[in-house]
């Protein structure tokens, strides 16, 4: 970890070069309680993303927004906790936000196409393959999706929970050479910038590099629901599959673009993975647990083998077939996860069986190789 000099300005030529890029930006630079959008602060983030086009880069803007726009127009003052509540504020300010990124991004002759995920979206393998679909052929055609969450459907249960997120899932989705995550903070401080001695970070090589980072005091306006702690998240989410990631502020999303050293640079901690085995690791969530005993472990682990039910010891939760379950020891510690052969209701009657000692139309993998991952740490 490298903390920034003032005399000392060096371009970062990976975010120069990159010929697709993703950018979020948080409700907290768009948005006012009392004023709802900001005209002027859409265009100039506008502004920002057609100049990185008129360079020849393809660009991915994730947005927030929705819910903070349409607080106004509906009579409130407050961002509400009830979810109809923040479903109807959506409902109504994702038009007055896609509508305004519409009429900016005209002023360059170019059009935006609004694409709303829900989690189902990237944790369902063939609703990732038509959300990647679209997105590339959006960009083929010249145009600048434009993503946010879609809150009018989602629920707590199947949220992304905040856009930072979302936006470095995208980036996975679409392998972006560079996410760009954008706020009201420019950049990753040792300690609560408001606080005397806090140091703005320059370079995060890895996740050791913001283990003592104290980012309590760095959470924004309330508008929105994503603070300093998931931009780290989604910045290491990025550099894990070989996206450079940057965290700044919008003010900055220019100069981020351009490769100036502004903000904090986090830089990837692995090469290229094959998307499926990226949206296994990042994409899924588990929908249930499988308890591998030693023997199985040891085969997963340091043979590649796939996983059988005679090394299966304990199934937990309810699952389908096709479903992606965690694969842990007896001592909770993480193994991988992958897509399951059975569903939860047929694999506890044949726990501990050889393949030879069940029923030929069941003889296969529980978890083929093939369709998993390995995982480090301790299991979730």
């Amino acid at each position: 970890m490298t903390m920034m000099s003032q005399d000392h300005v060096a371009a970062r030529p990976e975010l120069a070069v990159a010929r697709r890029i993703v950018i979020k930006i948080g409700s907290s630079s768009l948005t006012s309680v009392a004023g709802g959008l900001s005209a002027d602060r859409i265009d100039a983030l506008v502004d920002a993303l057609a100049g990185k086009r008129a360079d020849g880069a393809q660009v991915v803007l994730v947005s927030s927004g929705a819910i903070a726009a349409g607080l106004s127009p509906l009579g409130f003052k407050n961002r509400p906790r009830e979810v109809a509540s923040q479903q109807a504020s959506a409902s109504v300010g994702q038009m007055l936000l896609i509508a305004r990124y519409a009429a900016s991004f005209a002023r360059y002759g170019v059009t935006v196409g609004q694409v709303l995920l829900t989690a189902e979206d990237v944790i369902r393998r063939a609703h990732y393959r038509n959300a990647l679909r679209t997105f590339e052929r959006l960009l083929e055609l010249g145009a600048v999706p434009v993503v946010n969450e879609n809150d009018t459907i989602a629920t707590g249960e199947i949220q992304f929970g905040d856009n930072d997120r979302l936006a470095a899932l995208v980036a996975h989705l679409v392998r972006a050479d560079a996410l760009v995550l954008l706020s009201d903070v420019d950049g990753l401080y040792t300690n609560d910038p408001k606080k005397a001695g806090a140091s703005l970070i320059d370079t995060v090589r890895g996740p050791r590099d913001v283990q003592e980072v104290d980012t309590s005091g760095s959470s924004g306006s309330g508008l929105g629901t994503g603070g300093m702690a998931s931009k780290i998240a989604a910045a290491e989410l990025a550099t894990d599959a070989g996206i450079h990631a940057v965290v700044t502020s919008a003010a900055n999303a220019a100069a981020a673009m351009r490769g100036e050293r502004v903000g904090t640079h986090f830089l990837p901690t692995s090469g290229r993975a094959p998307a499926r085995e990226l949206w296994l690791r990042h994409a899924t969530n588990a929908r249930g647990v499988l308890v591998l005993d030693d023997g199985a472990t040891h085969a997963v682990r340091e043979r590649g083998a796939s996983l059988l039910a005679a090394g299966i010891i304990e199934v937990r939760g309810l699952f389908v077939a096709g479903d992606p379950v965690d694969l842990i020891t007896t001592g909770g510690d993480a193994v991988g996860r992958g897509l399951v052969g059975f569903d939860s209701d047929e694999l506890p009657a044949l726990l501990g069986l050889r393949s030879d000692e069940i029923a030929v139309e069941q003889r296969r993998e529980v978890v083929h190789r093939d369709d998993l991952v390995l995982v480090a740490g301790r299991a979730r």
